[in-house]
């Protein structure tokens, strides 16, 4: 690992790919982020979290409503 700090609005975790080449991912992606507050509430009974399923539902009906922008993931 080279390094873990705050980059594009979030916390990433950079670190060598290969020998030559450098590769950085969202800390949340490793075991280096802490445990979301919500997966250990849920103890493996939810699949999803409440925010993720609004937003979800937001985008379903702006799809629905025939509304092209801001429909891209």
């Amino acid at each position: 690992m080279l390094s873990y700090r705050h980059n594009w609005g979030e916390y990433r975790v950079t670190f060598y790919q290969t020998p030559d080449r450098v590769r950085a991912l969202p800390a949340a992606w490793t075991s280096l982020a802490p445990a979301d507050p919500t997966v250990i509430l849920a103890a493996g009974r939810a699949a999803f979290r409440v925010a993720d399923l609004l937003e979800l539902s937001r985008f379903m009906q702006r799809l629905e409503e025939g509304d092209q922008e801001g429909t891209e993931c």
